[in-house]
Protein backbone atom coordinates (compact mmCIF):
# COMPACT_ATOMS: atom_id res chain seq x y z
CA UNK A 1 0.00 0.00 0.00
CA UNK A 2 1.64 3.49 -0.89
CA UNK A 3 0.74 6.95 -0.22
CA UNK A 4 1.29 6.33 3.70
CA UNK A 5 3.47 9.67 3.44
CA UNK A 6 2.75 13.44 3.33
CA UNK A 7 5.08 16.76 3.02
CA UNK A 8 8.12 17.40 0.82
CA UNK A 9 10.89 18.55 3.01
CA UNK A 10 9.18 17.74 6.18
CA UNK A 11 7.91 14.11 5.52
CA UNK A 12 5.82 12.16 7.52
CA UNK A 13 5.14 8.69 7.15
CA UNK A 14 2.62 6.51 9.26
CA UNK A 15 1.50 2.69 9.97
CA UNK A 16 -0.22 0.70 11.93
CA UNK A 17 -3.93 -0.29 12.37
CA UNK A 18 -7.04 0.40 14.48
CA UNK A 19 -6.83 -2.97 16.45
CA UNK A 20 -2.86 -3.73 15.64
CA UNK A 21 -0.57 -3.74 18.34
CA UNK A 22 0.69 0.22 17.50
CA UNK A 23 0.46 3.03 15.32
CA UNK A 24 3.41 5.27 14.73
CA UNK A 25 5.24 7.30 11.80
CA UNK A 26 8.89 8.48 10.89
CA UNK A 27 9.01 12.22 10.70
CA UNK A 28 12.14 13.03 8.40
CA UNK A 29 13.19 16.88 7.28
CA UNK A 30 12.69 18.20 11.20
CA UNK A 31 15.90 20.83 11.74
CA UNK A 32 18.28 19.90 14.21
CA UNK A 33 18.70 22.15 17.83
CA UNK A 34 14.71 22.60 18.14
CA UNK A 35 13.72 21.93 22.04
CA UNK A 36 10.28 19.60 22.42
CA UNK A 37 7.88 20.90 25.22
CA UNK A 38 6.99 16.70 25.81
CA UNK A 39 3.79 17.94 27.66
CA UNK A 40 2.27 20.08 25.19
CA UNK A 41 2.61 16.65 22.60
CA UNK A 42 0.96 15.02 25.43
CA UNK A 43 -2.42 17.49 25.70
CA UNK A 44 -2.13 17.78 21.49
CA UNK A 45 -2.88 14.03 22.04
CA UNK A 46 -5.52 14.37 24.46
CA UNK A 47 -7.47 16.21 22.89
CA UNK A 48 -7.49 13.83 20.33
CA UNK A 49 -7.92 11.07 22.14
CA UNK A 50 -11.21 8.94 22.84
CA UNK A 51 -13.16 8.94 25.68
CA UNK A 52 -12.87 12.09 26.63
CA UNK A 53 -16.62 12.93 26.88
CA UNK A 54 -19.81 12.06 26.86
CA UNK A 55 -20.44 12.78 23.41
CA UNK A 56 -17.61 11.19 21.74
CA UNK A 57 -16.73 7.33 21.44
CA UNK A 58 -16.15 5.77 24.49
CA UNK A 59 -13.23 3.73 23.99
CA UNK A 60 -10.61 4.35 26.51
CA UNK A 61 -7.06 4.93 24.74
CA UNK A 62 -4.12 6.69 27.21
CA UNK A 63 -2.26 7.65 23.49
CA UNK A 64 0.70 7.55 25.48
CA UNK A 65 3.92 8.83 22.81
CA UNK A 66 7.11 6.52 22.99
CA UNK A 67 9.47 8.54 20.65
CA UNK A 68 12.28 5.85 19.64
CA UNK A 69 14.78 8.03 17.89
CA UNK A 70 15.65 11.70 16.20
CA UNK A 71 15.56 12.97 19.80
CA UNK A 72 18.47 13.10 22.57
CA UNK A 73 18.27 15.31 25.73
CA UNK A 74 14.92 16.84 24.88
CA UNK A 75 16.03 17.91 21.67
CA UNK A 76 15.79 17.39 17.91
CA UNK A 77 18.96 15.71 15.99
CA UNK A 78 17.79 16.73 12.43
CA UNK A 79 17.65 12.49 12.03
CA UNK A 80 14.46 10.45 11.25
CA UNK A 81 11.87 10.86 14.56
CA UNK A 82 10.87 7.68 14.96
CA UNK A 83 7.52 6.92 17.31
CA UNK A 84 4.94 4.66 18.42
CA UNK A 85 1.15 5.02 20.29
CA UNK A 86 0.27 1.35 21.52
CA UNK A 87 -3.05 -0.01 21.17
CA UNK A 88 -4.20 -0.59 24.37
CA UNK A 89 -8.18 -0.84 24.33
CA UNK A 90 -8.70 -2.72 21.36
CA UNK A 91 -12.08 -4.84 21.55
CA UNK A 92 -12.03 -6.87 17.95
CA UNK A 93 -14.98 -8.91 18.90
CA UNK A 94 -16.66 -5.82 18.45
CA UNK A 95 -16.16 -6.12 14.46
CA UNK A 96 -16.60 -9.95 13.76
CA UNK A 97 -20.26 -9.50 12.73
CA UNK A 98 -18.70 -7.62 9.69
CA UNK A 99 -16.06 -10.34 8.60
CA UNK A 100 -18.50 -11.13 5.55
CA UNK A 101 -20.48 -8.03 5.02
CA UNK A 102 -19.27 -4.50 3.70
CA UNK A 103 -20.74 -1.60 5.77
CA UNK A 104 -22.56 1.41 4.02
CA UNK A 105 -20.04 4.44 3.14
CA UNK A 106 -16.93 2.81 4.70
CA UNK A 107 -13.93 2.06 2.59
CA UNK A 108 -14.55 -2.05 3.38
CA UNK A 109 -15.54 -3.07 -0.13
CA UNK A 110 -13.12 -0.87 -1.86
CA UNK A 111 -10.54 -2.08 0.11
CA UNK A 112 -10.99 -5.79 -0.30
CA UNK A 113 -11.66 -5.40 -4.08
CA UNK A 114 -7.63 -3.54 -4.59
CA UNK A 115 -6.12 -5.46 -2.15
CA UNK A 116 -8.14 -8.75 -1.89
CA UNK A 117 -7.79 -8.69 1.63
CA UNK A 118 -8.81 -6.45 4.21
CA UNK A 119 -8.66 -5.98 8.00
CA UNK A 120 -12.31 -5.74 9.32
CA UNK A 121 -11.07 -4.76 12.57
CA UNK A 122 -12.61 -1.22 13.18
CA UNK A 123 -11.63 -0.78 9.49
CA UNK A 124 -7.52 -1.74 9.98
CA UNK A 125 -5.90 1.12 8.14
CA UNK A 126 -8.64 3.10 7.30
CA UNK A 127 -9.60 4.14 10.34
CA UNK A 128 -9.39 6.91 11.98
CA UNK A 129 -7.31 5.95 14.51
CA UNK A 130 -4.50 6.77 12.19
CA UNK A 131 -5.03 10.30 12.75
CA UNK A 132 -3.19 9.90 16.14
CA UNK A 133 0.82 9.35 15.02
CA UNK A 134 -0.71 12.99 12.29
CA UNK A 135 -1.34 15.02 16.25
CA UNK A 136 2.45 13.84 17.53
CA UNK A 137 4.05 15.22 14.09
CA UNK A 138 1.46 17.95 13.97
CA UNK A 139 2.51 18.94 17.85
CA UNK A 140 6.36 18.70 16.76
CA UNK A 141 5.63 21.17 13.30
CA UNK A 142 3.98 23.83 15.58
CA UNK A 143 7.00 23.93 17.31
CA UNK A 144 9.16 24.55 14.41
CA UNK A 145 6.88 27.67 13.54
CA UNK A 146 6.04 28.67 16.89
CA UNK A 147 5.18 32.33 15.68
CA UNK A 148 2.58 30.97 13.22
CA UNK A 149 -0.61 30.73 15.85
CA UNK A 150 -2.93 28.21 14.59
CA UNK A 151 -6.68 27.64 15.79
CA UNK A 152 -9.48 25.07 15.12
CA UNK A 153 -12.38 25.27 16.23
CA UNK A 154 -16.28 23.66 15.38
CA UNK A 155 -18.06 26.24 13.48
CA UNK A 156 -21.56 24.26 12.38
CA UNK A 157 -22.97 20.84 13.85
CA UNK A 158 -25.95 19.55 11.57
CA UNK A 159 -28.03 23.10 10.85
CA UNK A 160 -26.72 24.74 14.01
CA UNK A 161 -23.99 27.35 12.93
CA UNK A 162 -21.83 29.84 14.48
CA UNK A 163 -23.49 33.53 13.60
CA UNK A 164 -20.35 35.20 14.42
CA UNK A 165 -17.26 36.34 12.11
CA UNK A 166 -14.06 34.67 13.48
CA UNK A 167 -12.69 37.85 14.31
CA UNK A 168 -15.26 38.06 16.91
CA UNK A 169 -14.77 34.83 18.89
CA UNK A 170 -11.88 34.21 21.58
CA UNK A 171 -10.18 31.24 20.90
CA UNK A 172 -9.25 30.26 24.65
CA UNK A 173 -12.85 29.20 25.08
CA UNK A 174 -12.84 26.75 22.49
CA UNK A 175 -11.33 24.06 24.85
CA UNK A 176 -13.71 24.88 27.33
CA UNK A 177 -16.66 22.71 26.10
CA UNK A 178 -17.08 19.44 24.98
CA UNK A 179 -17.65 20.56 21.01
CA UNK A 180 -14.28 22.52 21.14
CA UNK A 181 -16.74 25.41 19.82
CA UNK A 182 -16.19 28.87 21.19
CA UNK A 183 -19.28 30.17 21.13
CA UNK A 184 -20.76 29.15 24.31
CA UNK A 185 -24.25 29.35 23.52
CA UNK A 186 -24.10 27.33 19.94
CA UNK A 187 -21.63 24.88 21.80
CA UNK A 188 -24.58 24.15 24.35
CA UNK A 189 -26.94 23.61 21.25
CA UNK A 190 -24.74 21.76 19.15
CA UNK A 191 -23.67 19.30 21.93
CA UNK A 192 -27.84 18.69 22.73
CA UNK A 193 -28.27 17.95 19.10
CA UNK A 194 -25.12 15.21 19.45
CA UNK A 195 -26.69 14.03 22.32
CA UNK A 196 -29.80 13.42 20.59
CA UNK A 197 -28.89 11.95 17.46
CA UNK A 198 -26.19 9.92 19.66
CA UNK A 199 -29.74 8.51 21.83
CA UNK A 200 -31.26 7.66 18.14
CA UNK A 201 -28.04 5.24 17.27
CA UNK A 202 -27.98 7.61 14.33
CA UNK A 203 -24.58 9.93 13.59
CA UNK A 204 -24.61 13.83 12.64
CA UNK A 205 -21.87 15.88 10.72
CA UNK A 206 -20.52 19.31 10.77
CA UNK A 207 -17.90 22.05 10.07
CA UNK A 208 -14.06 22.75 11.48
CA UNK A 209 -12.85 26.31 10.49
CA UNK A 210 -9.35 27.22 11.06
CA UNK A 211 -7.83 30.40 11.30
CA UNK A 212 -4.29 30.57 10.82
CA UNK A 213 -2.44 34.09 12.07
CA UNK A 214 1.14 35.38 12.12
CA UNK A 215 2.04 34.16 8.54
CA UNK A 216 4.99 35.74 6.85
CA UNK A 217 4.59 36.88 3.29
CA UNK A 218 6.03 34.29 0.64
CA UNK A 219 5.07 30.60 1.50
CA UNK A 220 3.75 28.61 -1.22
CA UNK A 221 4.53 28.04 -4.75
CA UNK A 222 3.26 29.44 -7.92
CA UNK A 223 1.33 26.30 -10.29
CA UNK A 224 0.80 23.20 -8.95
CA UNK A 225 2.32 23.27 -5.41
CA UNK A 226 -0.10 26.46 -4.19
CA UNK A 227 -0.40 26.78 -0.20
CA UNK A 228 -3.86 26.53 -0.28
CA UNK A 229 -4.04 23.17 -2.70
CA UNK A 230 -1.20 21.76 -0.46
CA UNK A 231 -3.93 22.90 2.51
CA UNK A 232 -6.98 21.21 0.43
CA UNK A 233 -5.06 17.84 0.13
CA UNK A 234 -4.10 17.63 3.62
CA UNK A 235 -7.59 18.45 4.80
CA UNK A 236 -9.18 16.12 2.32
CA UNK A 237 -6.69 13.42 3.47
CA UNK A 238 -8.33 13.28 6.88
CA UNK A 239 -11.16 10.84 7.37
CA UNK A 240 -14.61 11.60 6.75
CA UNK A 241 -13.91 14.94 5.31
CA UNK A 242 -16.27 15.78 2.03
CA UNK A 243 -15.24 19.33 1.51
CA UNK A 244 -12.70 22.35 1.76
CA UNK A 245 -13.13 26.07 1.33
CA UNK A 246 -10.96 29.06 1.88
CA UNK A 247 -11.22 32.76 1.82
CA UNK A 248 -14.46 33.55 0.51
CA UNK A 249 -14.92 29.99 -0.88
CA UNK A 250 -18.16 29.43 -2.64
CA UNK A 251 -19.88 32.35 -1.24
CA UNK A 252 -17.01 33.90 -3.80
CA UNK A 253 -18.83 33.04 -6.73
CA UNK A 254 -22.05 34.79 -5.97
CA UNK A 255 -20.13 38.10 -5.95
CA UNK A 256 -18.87 40.47 -8.35
CA UNK A 257 -15.39 41.27 -8.72
CA UNK A 258 -15.88 44.69 -7.61
CA UNK A 259 -17.15 43.94 -4.21
CA UNK A 260 -14.86 40.80 -3.89
CA UNK A 261 -11.61 42.46 -4.48
CA UNK A 262 -8.88 43.67 -1.42
CA UNK A 263 -8.14 46.71 -2.14
CA UNK A 264 -4.79 47.29 -0.43
CA UNK A 265 -3.69 49.85 2.29
CA UNK A 266 -0.36 51.69 2.25
CA UNK A 267 1.90 49.33 3.88
CA UNK A 268 0.62 45.86 1.91
CA UNK A 269 -1.95 44.63 4.16
CA UNK A 270 -5.49 44.20 2.80
CA UNK A 271 -8.55 46.34 3.58
CA UNK A 272 -10.86 43.15 3.03
CA UNK A 273 -9.58 39.45 3.25
CA UNK A 274 -11.69 37.59 0.60
CA UNK A 275 -8.94 36.10 -0.59
CA UNK A 276 -8.25 34.12 2.54
CA UNK A 277 -4.69 35.31 3.21
CA UNK A 278 -3.62 33.72 0.15
CA UNK A 279 -3.22 34.75 -3.67
CA UNK A 280 -1.51 33.50 -6.36
CA UNK A 281 -1.12 30.21 -4.16
CA UNK A 282 1.46 32.69 -1.70
CA UNK A 283 1.05 34.04 1.69
CA UNK A 284 0.35 37.67 1.60
CA UNK A 285 0.85 37.87 5.79
CA UNK A 286 -3.23 38.33 6.07
CA UNK A 287 -4.79 35.50 8.20
CA UNK A 288 -5.42 32.50 6.56
CA UNK A 289 -8.68 31.03 7.71
CA UNK A 290 -10.48 27.75 5.73
CA UNK A 291 -13.23 25.64 6.90
CA UNK A 292 -13.19 21.57 6.54
CA UNK A 293 -17.04 19.57 5.77
CA UNK A 294 -17.10 16.20 7.45
CA UNK A 295 -19.61 13.85 6.64
CA UNK A 296 -21.82 11.81 9.45
CA UNK A 297 -20.19 9.01 11.19
CA UNK A 298 -20.86 6.14 8.52
CA UNK A 299 -20.82 3.37 11.33
CA UNK A 300 -24.82 3.91 12.69
CA UNK A 301 -26.00 1.81 15.97
CA UNK A 302 -29.22 0.94 14.01
CA UNK A 303 -30.51 -1.26 11.62
CA UNK A 304 -29.59 -0.36 7.98
CA UNK A 305 -29.35 -2.61 4.76
CA UNK A 306 -25.26 -3.79 3.82
CA UNK A 307 -23.71 -5.93 0.92
CA UNK A 308 -22.44 -9.35 2.01
CA UNK A 309 -18.96 -11.12 0.34
CA UNK A 310 -21.77 -13.37 -1.31
CA UNK A 311 -23.59 -10.34 -3.63
CA UNK A 312 -26.20 -10.66 -1.19
CA UNK A 313 -28.25 -7.30 0.20
CA UNK A 314 -29.26 -8.01 4.17
CA UNK A 315 -30.29 -6.25 7.26
CA UNK A 316 -27.05 -5.57 9.76
CA UNK A 317 -26.80 -3.13 12.93
CA UNK A 318 -23.84 -1.58 13.78
CA UNK A 319 -22.01 -1.95 16.65
CA UNK A 320 -18.68 -1.12 19.05
CA UNK A 321 -17.91 2.29 19.77
CA UNK A 322 -18.04 4.62 17.75
CA UNK A 323 -18.82 8.77 17.35
CA UNK A 324 -21.97 10.11 16.92
CA UNK A 325 -20.45 13.33 15.69
CA UNK A 326 -16.60 13.52 14.35
CA UNK A 327 -15.91 16.81 14.24
CA UNK A 328 -15.21 17.99 17.89
CA UNK A 329 -11.98 15.16 18.32
CA UNK A 330 -11.15 16.57 14.70
CA UNK A 331 -10.32 20.09 16.12
CA UNK A 332 -6.57 18.84 16.93
CA UNK A 333 -6.10 16.61 13.22
CA UNK A 334 -7.29 19.89 11.35
CA UNK A 335 -4.62 21.89 13.22
CA UNK A 336 -1.99 19.41 13.04
CA UNK A 337 -2.52 18.59 9.43
CA UNK A 338 -2.21 22.69 9.01
CA UNK A 339 0.97 22.99 10.94
CA UNK A 340 2.41 20.70 8.87
CA UNK A 341 2.04 22.40 5.82
CA UNK A 342 2.98 25.39 7.10
CA UNK A 343 6.04 23.99 8.56
CA UNK A 344 7.09 22.50 5.66
CA UNK A 345 6.72 25.54 3.36
CA UNK A 346 8.03 27.63 5.92
CA UNK A 347 11.46 25.28 5.37
CA UNK A 348 11.19 24.94 2.01
CA UNK A 349 11.05 29.02 2.08
CA UNK A 350 13.99 29.39 4.12
CA UNK A 351 16.20 27.49 1.38
CA UNK A 352 15.54 30.23 -0.88
CA UNK A 353 16.79 32.84 1.46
Amino acid sequence: MSGNTFGKLLKLTTFGESHGEALGGIIDGCPAGISLDFDFIRNEMQRRKPGQSAIVTQRKEEDQVQFLSGIFEGKTTGTSIGFVIPNTNQKSDDYTHIKETYRPSHADYVYEQKYGIRDYRGGGRSSARETASRVVAGAIAKQIIPSIKINAFVSSVGEIYIDKPYQELDFSKTESNAVRCPDSASAERMEALIKEIKKQGDTIGGTITCVIQNVPIGLGEPVFDKLHAELGKAMLSINAVKGFEFGSGFCGAKMKGSDHNDLFNSDGTTKTNLSGGIQGGISNGMDIYFRVAFKPVATLLQKQEVLNNKGEIIEQQGKGRHDPCVVPRAVPIVEAMAALVLADYFLQNKVYL
